[in-house]
């Protein structure tokens, strides 16, 4: 259990990076970060694959399995929050994300709970969500940097957060049910979906190369993009199906508090600013709504 905490907080800490990686090149659509991360993830998976001494490659059901939980969890996760995060910044859309884990506890939640110990935890995150909407509205208004479509970002992070908890416990129940299946390979094999899907979104909708190349800063992104998509996908995505292997879906789930915490960290080093006593506010009534949560579900 102490090997499966531990890799479910540093694949939050990893996670949280990509909360303010799309901010450091605004001037790159949702569709071409999105698609430059996961390709980056999907060619050093298909490449450890291909040089291993013993390629194991999936079956076409396994195959399916990976290219349907790729979607979930990486491709459109990714780019609906990179939306939410390019209208509503990056605080609100960490903390609606960082509620998965009290999903995952309510749609995983084991026989022996009951409904009203998972009360507490739903009020304290509920009450902490509200407050940092209002905190980022004022915060934003007040320095000038009012966001346009705040609400659209809203609902973008809504639909990320729950393709995302979807693959939470998908992939969670994937793997309990194919032990034969290393969370490494699993990995590899996610990666390699996640890259082909990627490659189908730009060509779909991503921009022209001659565009992406007249880019200033195309330098800077892709570099971005490659750090986050070997670190915050495939490390991350192997940090994980560790703790996926030895936890409950459930308690697993609530190491996703480790995520928002980081990213709401890395904004604020980002932008320079200390929180506001509202912002503080908030996240100690989100971690404390986790924290109950954990607690019900012990």
């Amino acid at each position: 259990m102490g090997v499966g905490i531990l890799a479910g907080l540093l694949a939050g800490a990893l996670w949280g990076l990509v909360f303010v990686a799309p901010r450091m090149v605004p001037s790159m659509s949702g569709v071409d970060f999105t698609a430059g991360r996961f390709v980056a993830y999907g060619v050093l998976a298909f490449a450890l694959i291909w040089l291993a001494k013993n390629k194991q490659w999936p079956t076409w059901s396994q195959a399916r399995s990976a290219l349907l939980l790729s979607f979930l969890g990486f491709t459109g996760y990714y780019l609906l929050l990179v939306y939410g995060i390019q209208d509503a910044g990056t605080e609100v859309p960490s903390l609606i994300i960082g509620t998965i884990p009290l999903w995952m506890m309510i749609l995983g939640k084991p026989v022996g709970l009951s409904w009203k110990s998972v009360v507490p935890g739903l009020l304290l995150t509920g009450s902490g969500l509200a407050l940092m909407m209002t905190a980022a509205l004022d915060t934003n208004s007040s320095a000038g940097h009012v966001h346009p479509h705040f609400w659209r970002g809203v609902a973008f992070s809504v639909a990320s957060m729950a393709c995302w908890t979807a693959f939470g416990l998908m992939n969670a129940q994937w793997l309990k049910n194919h032990p034969e299946v290393s969370a490494t390979t699993w990995a590899n094999w996610l990666g390699v979906a996640t890259g082909l899907g990627a490659l189908l979104l730009w060509f779909v909708a991503g921009s022209e190369p001659k565009v992406l190349l007249a880019d200033e800063n195309i330098a800077w992104a892709a570099m971005l993009a490659v750090a986050t998509g070997i670190g915050s996908a495939w490390l991350a995505t192997i940090l994980w199906n560790v703790a996926s292997q030895r936890l409950s879906a459930s308690l697993c789930g609530q190491l996703i508090v480790s995520e928002t915490i980081f990213a709401l960290a890395y904004s604020f080093v980002w932008d320079g600013l200390w929180p506001t006593i509202a912002q503080w506010t908030a996240s100690l009534l989100f971690v404390g709504g986790i924290l109950a949560s954990i607690r019900a579900h012990r």
